[in-house]
């Protein structure tokens, strides 16, 4: 009986500290360099018939942009649209 009530009472006391916690912020990133123009991709069959393409692009890697290549995924809803990113 003890034991149980100890491992609830640390159960609680480390739930109680974690919503005290302060939330991690990000700093903001300042990129001054536009990103290159997009690479030319083929894109492959779709796995099926309600998979969307999303088209390559460049991804900032704190000194520098790294191509993502494009990919085939599900919508995350029906009737979802993609957009592509912009800035």
């Amino acid at each position: 009986m003890k034991k149980a009530f100890w491992n609830s009472l640390l159960a609680a006391s480390v739930l109680a500290g974690s919503l005290w916690a302060a939330p991690a912020s990000a700093d903001p990133v300042y990129v001054k360099v536009r990103p290159p123009a997009p690479i030319a991709e083929v894109k492959v069959t779709a796995p099926g018939s309600t998979h969307v393409w999303i088209p390559g692009f460049h991804r900032w890697e704190g000194s520098s942009y790294v191509w993502t290549p494009g990919r085939w995924e599900l919508p995350p809803r029906p009737k979802a649209a993609w957009v592509n990113g912009h800035w």
